[in-house]
């Protein structure tokens, strides 16, 4: 079972950044993927970005293409969401999610049932 840390999250004005990061860990895991989704209040936990670990192959909501970009650093296992032109819809909690190599079969890179570890989540608020 590979445990996710989330950290970054915060408050900032409309238009600014922050940088969320996510640290993987376990004992003998490997990921195919790990992703960010996010969950603001009274709304159902929705798709951000995700990325490949073999490959870097990137995937973005509509709704942060151009804003937000995902990276990753296999050495040190960790994630980062870059979010830059904040808006006030992006206030959610942002959970870091992986898809563990051995994921049997298809992967929808989009969908939060194809992650089976998530973190706790990490707080963004984005005011006006």
């Amino acid at each position: 079972q590979v445990q996710l840390v989330e950290s970054g999250g915060g408050s900032v004005q409309a238009g600014g950044s922050l940088r969320l990061s996510c640290v993987a860990s376990g004992s003998a895991f490997s990921i195919y993927a790990m992703g960010w989704f996010r969950q603001a209040p009274g709304k159902e936990r929705e798709f951000v970005s995700a990325i490949t670990w073999i490959g870097g192959n990137t995937y973005y909501d509509d709704s942060v293409k151009g804003r937000f970009t995902i990276s990753r650093d296999n050495a040190k296992n960790t994630v980062y969401l870059q979010m830059n032109s904040l808006k006030a819809e992006d206030t959610a909690v942002y959970h870091c999610a992986a898809v563990p190599a051995s994921a049997s079969g298809i992967v929808v890179i989009t969908k939060a049932e194809s992650f089976s570890s998530w973190g706790q989540g990490t707080q963004v608020t984005v005011s006006t």
